[in-house]
């Protein structure tokens, strides 16, 4: 109704805003404070008399709002603000706009240093003017406002035969084609939806579909068609794509014509001088800054827009009719390759449905004959979303849940599960000031600027269009992909073996198609930036971790897009970068995890002859590089050594390479501090010591000793796997034990392992993999003990409050609200969504811990902020110049000992024990359980506050001691 009364207020159509008013009224519905801003806004612009603007005020306060909550609260586009205040001066001429309210400062004992006033420092500035920036800002808003960019692919180098020119020719006469039909079909459907006369799932796209010209849907799914796939595509992926991109067109839209971008440019314009190298202000974080300008520039629109999001299924509805309208009027000549068949039309694009898992898919799939002309002609161009290529600009600063990252682009604070909403409900709840930290750490890893490696990129771009190598991690072409043995020409004549030969070679081709294309988007992007500076706006998920909103190409990407990226901003090495290379080149190549910093120095010296081998010669020489466990990573810093070591003063050398420092173990040393666990801390590195401890090493020790004593005991199992126990075997079962893994989840993983080793006897498998998983399970918890206590209880609280009938919320030390968003539907009542018993308690312990672990990220990266450090992360993996990665080290151990030296599992049962044990409950037990259903309310009540207030006990292990660790990182 509030839109609606908008709307006509823009037309000033009052006698229809008071004929609603009247109506609401009638059936019980009261006015809200935006009802009024419409009415008063209408009559501003009507001029309407003072007796009616005097009646309207009397009853907005009457209904228990304040004038001065209509600036403060509502939300505004155009000149709409400037009504409400004409109509109220009409009635109350000298009556002043309220204040701006004052900044309020964050209250977290974690940042009372950071946030306080008395303790103001200058923020570093980014290496640029403000001529600078400034042109940076253009460029992005032209990007944006297109809405698409075009890029050369990086296989544009190779030489045009002439099965592509005429392949090219076809497909163009084809669009063309396709166009006319797409937007005849768009026409028609549009026509019978306006004569409908009853509202139905089906005419309700009506308005959706007369948002933007027709032109821009048929390019939107004209878009969609020229990137499908020839394996084809989820029915619900394809939806969602298209909704999604007519929606973000439609705000780009509304941004335009509500005024709200004019107002964002001359925010941002002035915003650049808090960030500019040659400018004044730089006692702001940039969320401070920003919020003063918005302040400062009183008038004009809101810069939230009101009301404008849309539903997931509205999404999906119009993405699906879209799809439609493609399948339907798509069509190619069925001889326009093969002259012998018969000339009628066919549809390019079909349904089909496959099995993913136990669950039946729909998919989208094209004809042969489409994918064989898209094949043939070898297009060089290759289209994305603005929002899916890195900044040109420094990102606009977090401001709010609704506003951030991209100029126009509109982009969520917080990812979640499509059609969720209980998260944002609960940002929106949440106090602004306790959401300061997280938005300005946001702000912080998004104002990192970044260039590329462009003679990285240039080795990696050779191979990949010289047929790839997969040994290195660069997908190979189709053309590549395994054949089938010759077969009779007759399907049905098939033998079983040739059946299963043919659909091993078509998933084969299918995964090698995927991971080209994933690889073929990340090179091309990393080239169309090669000579320019960018930026990662940042967002996060619901546990609080952090991600680069452009998904193609980021620093969270494999060895081969990490090895193209470097730091914008130069930093000397200093009297220690160089060393701080070289370790962290054999940190890359693996081989020396178990040693002394100082042995890993050692080492590099040793073999600094194959380091500028490498960097001289990658791919004519001895390739030292190929056989380290990141080849791509490890030679851009053979080659950041070579040219440091080569310079007059290696101290003085300009470095633009990030050295990373990687968690040991992170989820387990968090676990370690929660339970002050001394044996599990020293297993981790939290304890100082010599040389790293390597906790995988001691758990497969540990289930070597289980294994002998059976093996004593005659347990054949144990018998068979002597020799066969590794850290290899059980690392990645320790690894993710911390995360929730179950027995189940162990074993499979356990059976991989084994089946690595070729000695290893097949028949055993199932049996060995059963027993060791078993076994890893006993290790941690012997030298865990602490670990699974804590893990026990999340569990168990989690399950309870499950089968209550809620979801797990808590609050992290940060002040960031987090709900688990696990659900099972009721199809019977459409409204009924239960909370995943299942799922919510498993899920459980390992969410607590990365919200932790994002904490301690957000933390470092905001001390490393205000210590005017260079710091990005990849969850546990930190980032920084050679020159800081010492200071950087003791800011990490500082906020780790200051987040767990907080009562964190406390807090936890505190506000748990407040949440759930205060609030009436609906408890839901599986079907067919007997005795607990028969529990009384008042039991069960009591059964979860025992349980919520039952703390773990800790141990006597003294945090302090972190301080003085030297392989926190491994």
């Amino acid at each position: 109704y509030n839109i609606v009364m908008r709307n006509w207020a823009r037309k000033g159509q009052l006698q229809r805003i008071n004929r609603l008013f009247s109506m609401l009224e009638s059936v019980g519905l009261w006015p809200s404070l935006d009802s009024y801003a419409a009415a008063l806004e209408c009559m501003g612009r009507n001029q309407s008399s003072a007796k009616a603007i005097r009646r309207c005020v009397q009853q907005l306060k009457n209904d228990g709002f304040h004038v001065d909550e209509l600036f403060q609260k509502c939300l505004f586009e155009e000149d709409e603000k400037e009504k409400v205040l004409r109509a109220i001066r009409i009635v109350q001429p000298n009556y002043q706009l309220p204040p701006p309210p004052n900044p309020q400062t964050c209250k977290s004992s974690l940042l009372w240093d950071f946030y306080s006033k008395k303790k103001m420092v200058s923020y570093p500035k980014l290496d640029f003017s403000v001529q600078e920036l400034q042109e940076c800002f253009q460029q992005q808003l032209e990007m944006e406002l297109d809405n698409t960019i075009t890029i050369e692919s990086v296989e544009s180098t190779k030489p045009l035969t002439p099965q592509a020119i005429k392949a090219r020719e076809l497909l163009a006469t084809l669009r063309s084609q396709w166009h006319d039909s797409i937007l005849q079909a768009l026409q028609k459907s549009k026509q019978s939806m306006s004569k409908l006369k009853m509202v139905s799932g089906y005419n309700i796209l009506y308005p959706y579909l007369c948002l933007l010209p027709d032109e821009e849907y048929v390019g939107i799914m004209l878009q969609i068609l020229n990137t499908l796939s020839p394996q084809g595509e989820s029915l619900a992926v394809l939806a969602r794509e298209l909704g999604s991109k007519v929606y973000n067109r439609y705000i780009t839209q509304r941004k335009l014509r509500s005024r709200q971008l004019e107002k964002v440019q001359e925010v941002y314009e002035d915003y650049i001088h808090l960030l500019a190298k040659d400018s004044q202000p730089n006692k702001y974080l940039p969320r401070e800054y920003w919020e003063k300008l918005v302040a400062e520039a009183g008038f004009g629109p809101s810069l939230n827009l009101k009301d404008c999001s849309w539903p997931y299924m509205l999404l999906m509805r119009l993405g699906m009719h879209m799809l439609e309208l493609m399948v339907q009027s798509v069509k190619v000549p069925r001889n326009i390759l093969n002259p012998r068949l018969e000339p009628r039309l066919i549809p390019i694009l079909y349904h089909i449905y496959s099995f993913r898992s136990s669950w039946q898919v729909g998919l989208i799939k094209p004809h042969p004959i489409f994918s064989q002309i898209m094949s043939d002609a070898a297009e060089t161009l290759l289209t994305f979303n603005s929002s899916a290529i890195p900044m040109l600009c420094p990102p606009v600063p977090w401001t709010s849940p609704h506003f951030g990252a991209f100029v126009l682009n509109d982009t969520k604070l917080m990812r979640f599960v499509d059609g969720a909403i209980q998260h944002q409900l609960l940002l929106e709840q949440c106090p602004p000031v306790n959401l300061h930290p997280v938005l300005d750490a946001l702000n912080q890893l998004g104002n990192c600027a970044w260039k590329i490696n462009q003679p990285v990129l240039d080795i990696i771009i050779s191979i990949f269009n010289d047929k790839g190598n997969e040994k290195l991690d660069i997908p190979p072409p189709i053309s590549e992909a395994p054949r089938p043995s010759a077969a009779p020409s007759n399907s049905s004549t098939w033998n079983k073996s040739q059946k299963h030969e043919l659909l091993l070679c078509k998933k084969k081709t299918a995964e090698m198609h995927s991971l080209r294309m994933d690889a073929l988007y990340k090179l091309s992007i990393a080239n169309y930036l090669r000579d320019k500076v960018f930026w990662f706006p940042h967002n996060m998920d619901f546990r609080g971790r952090t991600y680069p909103c452009p998904p193609y190409f980021n620093h969270l990407g494999n060895d081969v897009t990490r090895a193209i990226l470097l730091f914008a901003e130069g930093r000397p090495l200093g009297p220690k970068g160089l060393d701080w290379l070289k370790i962290h080149l054999i940190n890359l190549t693996g081989l020396k995890k178990k040693n002394a910093l100082e042995e890993r120095l050692e080492y590099a010296n040793e073999i600094m002859e194959e380091i500028l081998d490498s960097a001289d010669h990658p791919l004519t020489g001895r390739k030292w590089w190929m056989n380290t466990d990141e080849p791509w990573q490890a030679l851009a810093c053979c080659m950041e050594i070579a040219k440091a070591s080569r310079s007059p003063d290696p101290a003085a050398y300009i470095s633009h390479f990030p050295v990373h420092q990687d968690g040991s173990c992170n989820g387990l040393q968090h676990y370690a501090a929660l339970g002050r666990d001394l044996i599990g801390a020293i297993s981790v590195n939290l304890m100082p010591c010599n040389v790293p401890q390597d906790v995988y090493s001691a758990v497969a020790q540990q289930v070597e000793e289980f294994r002998k004593k059976d093996a004593e005991q005659g347990v054949k199992i144990a018998q068979v796997l002597q020799g066969f126990i590794s850290r290899k075997v059980v690392k990645q079962t320790v690894m993710t034990v911390v995360y929730g893994v179950t027995r189940y989840g162990g074993r499979l993983q356990m059976e991989k392992r084994l089946k690595e080793i070729d000695e290893f006897p097949e028949e055993y498998l199932w049996e060995a993999s059963h027993y060791l998983v078993k076994q890893v399970f006993n290790g941690i918890k012997e030298m865990f003990s602490a670990t699974r206590d804590i893990q026990n209880w999340l569990t168990e609280s989690a399950k309870l409050i499950a089968q209550s009938g809620r979801t797990v919320e808590w609050v992290t030390p940060l002040g960031l609200p987090i709900v688990q968003p696990y659900y099972r539907s009721r199809p019977t009542v459409v409204s009924s969504w239960k909370p995943d018993t299942v799922k919510q308690k498993n899920a459980f312990p390992p969410n607590f811990i990365h919200s932790l672990d994002s904490t301690h990220m957000m933390l470092t990266a905001l001390h490393c902020f205000r210590q005017g450090l260079t710091f990005v992360s990849v969850h546990d993996c930190y980032w920084t110049h050679a020159l800081t990665v010492d200071i950087m080290n003791q800011i990490c151990r500082q906020q780790f000992v200051a987040l767990h030296s907080e009562k964190i599992l406390q807090d936890l049962s505190k506000f748990m024990l407040e949440k759930y044990c205060r609030a009436p409950m609906l408890i839901c037990f599986p079907s067919g359980s007997s005795s607990p259903g028969r529990e009384t309310r008042a039991l069960w009540q009591k059964k979860l506050m025992e349980q919520l207030s039952n703390v773990p006990k800790t141990g006597e292990f003294n945090l302090k001691k972190v301080m003085d660790s030297t392989y926190f990182f491994s």
